[in-house]
C-alpha cells in the first residue's frame, strides 16, 4: 500500500482556498500512484476555528466543500479533516472519500481542553472506530489526541480486525520539547499495536500558534522511516508492507527532509513562520519596528527580514537625549546589515513639547517614571501613525522576561500589531542572536549589541539591572512560576533566593492587566501568556502566603 501525507498550510476560514490546495496536492500524489492520501486535522476549515464552529452556516459550508472534494477525488482513497454537524451536534471529523463520495466518517474520540485547546467547548466526542481496508491492509483512522492515550485507543479498537497501520491526522502546535514528545507518542503507539503509524500534521502560523508539520511514517518496531519538512509544506510518500512474521515494514519513496539543527533552530524557524503567516494571512505586505540598537529589536528585525524579505521591513530609530551615540550607530549598522529601509525620527523636540504641556498639571515630574514612559509612548504613537498612513504592521520587540514582570510601557513599547518574541525569554533572545550570526556566517547583529548591558535608555546611565534581577536568575524564576506553576515555597526549596522570588512574583501578578492589552505573539514555550495562561486581572490570591 502506497501512502501519502499532505501536510499543508491551511488558513482558518478559507474553505475554498484550503480545498484548492488539497486538489493540487492530490494531483501530485496521484502522479506517484498512491493508494491512500491523508490531509491534516480540520484541513478544510483550518485549526483552531474557535467560535466559527458556533455558526451553523460555517458547518454547512464545511460539508459542502467535503462533498465537492469527494467528487474531485474519484480515484483511490483520501482522508480529509473537517468540522461536521451531525444530528445537531458538532464533531471534529475525518471523511473517508472513495469512488467520488463520502464512504465513512470518523469522529474524534479524545477531545482536549488544556492549554491552548478548547475542544470540549465546541465538539462532542465520537464513539465508534473507523477501519478501512486498502490493498488488503486494515487501516485505523484516528485524529490527533486519539493516539496519545494508547489504553483508550486499545479499547476503541478492541472489536476490530488486526490493524496493519494506524493513520493519525493532526493539528499539533509547536512548543519547546513538543517534537520530541510527539515522536515518543508515535513510536510507542506503533510498538504497542505492532503496526505502522502514518502521522500527518498541520503546518503554518495561526494567530499565536505555529504548527510545525514534521509528518512521519514509523514501522511496527517504532522506528522512524520517513519524515517531512519542519515548518514548511511537504508531501511525504512511503510504501507500507506487511511481513509474514506479523511485523509491518515502511519504505520511503524519497529521502528524508532536512530537519532543524537543534532547539534554537526550531525556535528560530517557528518565529519566522509565525511572523510571516500572521502578516501575510492578515493582508500585510510590509512591517515596521523601532530599531533601538538593542538586542531585542535586532533579533526581531532579523526574524522579520527572514520572514518577509528586506524590502518589506522598515526600521525606525527614535532617539532622545538619553540615547547614546553607540546605540544609535548600532541601530543604523543593523539596518544596513539587513538591507532594510532605515528612518531616523528624533523625539527630543516632541518630548519637550509634551513636557511643557504637562508641567501645567500640578505635581508633574520631569524626572520621574512617567516622564521616562512618556518617551516610549511618543515612540509608540509615531510607529502607529506610520502604520496608519502606510498600512504596515507594527512589530513590538518586548521579550517574555519583560512581559512577565511588566517591564514595558502600556501604549508605548507594547503598542503594535504583533509581538514576535513575546514568548522568548531574554536569555534565549541572546542565544538566538548568536544563532542568527552563526547561521549567516558573519555578524549580522553587531558585537556591541551582543555585549552591551541591556538598557531602556529612558534616563541617564540607565540599565535593566537597576530595576530587574539578573536575567539568568529572573528567567529561572519565571520558568518555575509561570510555565511550571510552582509555588513560592517550591521555588525556594529549589535553591533560588527567597527575596528575589517574592519580588518577581509580585511583579508578575500585578502586571496581568498589561499583558491582557498587549498584542499577540508566537508561542514557543510550553506555557505562553494569553490563551495558554488565563488568570484574572482582578485577583487577590497571595502566591507567596503559605497560610491557608
Amino acid at each position: 500500500m502506497r501512502v501519502a501525507l499532505g501536510q499543508f498550510n491551511a488558513i482558518v476560514g478559507d474553505l475554498a482556498g484550503n480545498a484548492e490546495k488539497m486538489r493540487k496536492i492530490w494531483a501530485g500524489a496521484m502522479e506517484s500512484k498512491v493508494d491512500l492520501l491523508a490531509f491534516p486535522e480540520l484541513a478544510v476549515c483550518g485549526y483552531p476555528p474557535e467560535d466559527l464552529l458556533l455558526k451553523k452556516h460555517f458547518l454547512r459550508d464545511n460539508r459542502l466543500i467535503v462533498d465537492k472534494l469527494a467528487a474531485d477525488f474519484p480515484d483511490k482513497t483520501t482522508i480529509v479533516g473537517f468540522a461536521e454537524s451531525y444530528r445537531r451536534k458538532c464533531y471534529n471529523s475525518a471523511a473517508v472519500l472513495q469512488t467520488g463520495r463520502i464512504n465513512k466518517i470518523y469522529r474524534k474520540g479524545l477531545l482536549v481542553d488544556y492549554g491552548v485547546f478548547d475542544e470540549r467547548r465546541y465538539f462532542q466526542p465520537g464513539t465508534r472506530p473507523v477501519v478501512i481496508n486498502i490493498a488488503g491492509l486494515n487501516v485505523a483512522v484516528t485524529i490527533c489526541a486519539d493516539i496519545w492515550d494508547t489504553d483508550w485507543l486499545a479499547g476503541s479498537l478492541r472489536d476490530t480486525n488486526q490493524i496493519q497501520m494506524i493513520l493519525n491526522i493532526s493539528a499539533s502546535p509547536f512548543h519547546l520539547g513538543k517534537v520530541e514528545k510527539r515522536q515518543e507518542i508515535v513510536s510507542r503507539c506503533a510498538k504497542e499495536f505492532n503496526c505502522a503509524v502514518a502521522y500527518c500534521n498541520l503546518v503554518g502560523g495561526q494567530d499565536e500558534l505555529v504548527f510545525d508539520g514534521s509528518s512521519c511514517f514509523v514501522d511496527s518496531t517504532g522506528k522512524f522511516i520517513a519524515k517531512g519538512r519542519a515548518f514548511a509544506e511537504d508531501l511525504i510518500i512511503a510504501d507500507v508492507i506487511p511481513s509474514a512474521d506479523g511485523t509491518v515494514q515502511v519504505k520511503p519513496i524519497k529521502p528524508r527532509a532536512p530537519q532543524p539543527t537543534g532547539v534554537l533552530d526550531e525556535v528560530y524557524q517557528a518565529l519566522v513562520l509565525g511572523t510571516r503567516d500572521y502578516a501575510r494571512k492578515n493582508g500585510f505586505e510590509k512591517v515596521l519596528l523601532g530599531l533601538s540598537g538593542g538586542i531585542d529589536s535586532s533579533v526581531t528585525a532579523a526574524i522579520a527580514v527572514a520572514a518577509l524579505g528586506p524590502e518589506n521591513v522598515v526600521g525606525i530609530t527614535m532617539p532622545s537625549k538619553f540615547n547614546s551615540p553607540e546605540t544609535i550607530s548600532d541601530a543604523e549598522k543593523m539596518a544596513k546589515n539587513l538591507g532594510i529601509e532605515f528612518l531616523t525620527i528624533p523625539i527630543e523636540p516632541i518630548l519637550k513639547q509634551f513636557d511643557q504641556a504637562l508641567k501645567k498639571t500640578p505635581g508633574w515630574d520631569s524626572k520621574g517614571i512617567a516622564y521616562e514612559n512618556l518617551q516610549a509612548r511618543i515612540r509608540g504613537c509615531i510607529l502607529m501613525s506610520l502604520s496608519n498612513q502606510f498600512g504596515s504592521l507594527v512589530l513590538t520587540t518586548g521579550n517574555k522576561s519583560e512581559t512577565a514582570v511588566g517591564y514595558a510601557t502600556l501604549y508605548g513599547d507594547t503598542a503594535g500589531g504583533f509581538a514576535v518574541i513575546k514568548d522568548v525569554p531574554k536569555t534565549m533572545v541572546c542565544e538566538l542572536a548568536e544563532h542568527i550570526n552563526k547561521t549567516a556566517g558573519w555578524q549580522i547583529i553587531p558585537a556591541d549589541v551582543l555585549n552591551r548591558p541591556p538598557t531602556a535608555e529612558l534616563r541617564p546611565d540607565q540599565k535593566d539591572a537597576d530595576t530587574l534581577p539578573d536575567y539568568d536568575l529572573l528567567d529561572k524564576i519565571l520558568k518555575g512560576y509561570v510555565e511550571q506553576d510552582k509555588s513560592a515555597q517550591q521555588l525556594v526549596e529549589s535553591g533560588l533566593p527567597k527575596d528575589v522570588i517574592m519580588r518577581v512574583i509580585r511583579m508578575v501578578d500585578r502586571n496581568e492587566y498589561k499583558r491582557r492589552q498587549s498584542p499577540p505573539g508566537v508561542k514557543i514555550t510550553p506555557k505562553a501568556f494569553g490563551k495558554d495562561r488565563r488568570l484574572p486581572i482582578t485577583n487577590r490570591y497571595n502566591s507567596f502566603d503559605d497560610k491557608a
